[in-house]
């Protein structure tokens, strides 16, 4: 699997990016992030991202007065904290909307126009590109062409939620922090589908769970001690399903996600370790994958309440 890249922000995003010679179009465009990081004149607080599953970027920016030249991926942002007028003129049209909570901004891939921003803001955005997008359509069976809608300060409380929970997946792991953003993109995208289309979206229903022996090879891959295991792509490839439908079957067999059941399942195993085992709270969180301890007492926390340590004195 290939593991999520995090940016060195200023030396990545000063490099231009490398144009597809086969697409004139796509040969004009930038790649979102070099874009963003011109035009708001900042590196980004932090910025995450993998081939399948685009990018995810937070900033925090100063007033912004000029022309978003056109990118090659669909830009979707969600503003977490703050209050700020948006304003976006195309031509002859202009498009008024305040960025604040519960909204969403998009600038689907190729468009272009002038943004006047007073004040400092706020944002995560995603890149998605148009090929992560029509990927899912197709898997999902979507009855649209998949061209999105500007948006400017739109209300869509459900993308600003999804979108703000796949900016907050930087656990430590690698393994668990790709799964649960490809898992992430893939339910934005679905949501981008059926919200933000010209046309009405119809997604098709859940057509029930994975067979005993697929469900059983799926776990085994989960439970592997090799991150190139656990690779979204690579399992729901085994199950001879697309992303979008292994991950609903995968569900409806065990209750939880691909990503929430790895989760557990890591959880189960440190709890063993620290309650069977004189082992270092460091090697645990080495033996399961975390760039630190740091990293692994957050996420143990965050599931249990308590510190790696402090759970071990009372268990023990």
């Amino acid at each position: 699997m290939s593991k999520p890249i995090l940016h060195d922000p200023l030396k990545h995003l000063l490099v231009a990016s490398e144009a597809r010679p086969s697409d004139q179009a796509n040969a004009e465009r930038r790649a979102a992030d070099v874009e963003m990081a011109r035009v708001l004149k900042t590196a980004p607080v932090r910025m995450a991202s993998d081939p399948s599953s685009g990018a995810i970027a937070h900033w925090k920016h100063g007033a912004l007065h000029d022309v978003v030249e056109p990118m090659t991926d669909h830009v979707i942002m969600t503003y977490p904290t703050g209050l700020q007028r948006l304003e976006r003129r195309t031509g002859k049209s202009v498009a008024i909307g305040t960025a604040r909570s519960g909204v969403v901004t998009i600038i689907p891939a190729g468009s272009s126009a002038r943004w006047d921003i007073p004040g400092p803001v706020n944002v995560v955005q995603l890149y998605l590109p148009p090929g992560t997008l029509q990927r899912v359509a197709i898997e999902a069976d979507a009855s649209t062409s998949g061209d999105l809608l500007e948006r400017t300060g739109h209300p869509d409380p459900v993308t600003s939620r999804l979108l703000l929970s796949a900016a907050d997946v930087l656990e430590g792991s690698a393994a668990l922090d790709a799964l649960f953003r490809h898992q992430l993109t893939d339910l934005l995208a679905t949501r981008l589908l059926a919200a933000h289309t010209g046309s009405p979206t119809t997604l098709q229903p859940t057509m029930g769970g994975l067979s005993p022996k697929v469900l059983h090879r799926a776990i085994e891959r989960l439970s592997s001690d090799s991150d190139a295991d656990v690779s979204l792509t690579a399992l729901a490839s085994e199950a001879g399903l697309s992303r979008f439908h292994f991950c609903r079957a995968f569900k409806e067999s065990t209750g939880l996600s691909p990503h929430a059941w790895l989760r557990q399942h890591r959880l189960e195993q440190a709890m063993n370790m620290l309650r069977d085992t004189e082992v270092s709270v460091v090697s645990v969180a080495a033996a399961l994958g975390y760039s630190s301890q740091t990293a692994f007492a957050a996420a143990f926390r965050k599931l249990t309440g308590e510190t790696p340590t402090d759970w071990r004195r009372r268990v023990r």
